[in-house]
This record gives structure tokens, sequence and C-alpha cells, in this order.
């Protein structure tokens, strides 16, 4: 029974999966950061006040669910323009490294050979 989840634990891909939600929790946490200490900060400073939480509508707190959405699209925008983006440029650049060439071009036999065949069909 040990064997078997000593076995299980090495497998490649649990190991995998482990170190990414390690890295995924820390890095949550440096966007997280971002947003609260760099993005929230800097909308207070060009639109007045960045923590809507006193708008209220009746009994509905309406400025929580406004702080809520300013932080998820500072969130998301953080991780589209500093994760995102910058991988789609490195998978372009790999791709067109590793494109291949064009073909190169026949053998002046070959299109001999192909234009005579061209002309069979034309008179079949």
């Amino acid at each position: 029974m040990l064997k078997g989840f000593r076995d299980f634990i090495m497998r490649g891909n649990v190991v995998d999966l482990a170190v990414a939600v390690i890295i995924g929790g820390a890095f949550g946490q440096v966007v997280n950061s971002l947003v609260a200490d760099v993005l929230t900060p800097l909308i207070g400073a060009l639109g007045g006040a960045p923590d809507f939480s006193a708008i209220k509508l009746g009994p509905i707190a309406l400025g929580k669910f406004l702080n809520a959405v300013v932080n998820f699209l500072g969130v998301a925008a953080a991780i589209y323009f500093l994760v995102v983006t910058p991988m789609n440029e490195l998978a372009k650049r790999r791709k067109k490294e590793e494109a291949p060439a064009a073909p190169p071009e026949p053998p002046e036999e070959v299109k001999l050979l192909r234009e005579i065949l061209e002309e069979l069909r034309k008179k079949a």
C-alpha cells in the first residue's frame, strides 16, 4: 500500500501540479499587491477616492460591489499585460524561428516531367 502511494506521489504530473499550485499562489499575491498597492492608489490619484465602499443604494452596499469589480478588472489587466501578452509574443517568436523555410525549388528534371504530364493530360 505504501509503495503504491509513493509511486502515485512521485509521478511527474502530480509533482508538476503541486509546483504549479505553489507558484500560482505566490504569483497571486504579487498580482494582488500590484492591484492593491499600485493600481488602486493610481486610480485614486487620477479620479478621486479609489474606495467606493461608502456608496449605498438604500440597504444595498453598491460600493462594495464596485470595489470588487475594480479589483477584478485590475487583476485581469495585470495578468493580461504582464503574463498573457509577453507569453504570446514569445510564442510568436518561437513559432517564427521554428517555422520551416519555403520548400526548395524542384530540380529541372521534375519540372520537365510535370510539363510532359500536363501535355499528356491535355491530349487525353
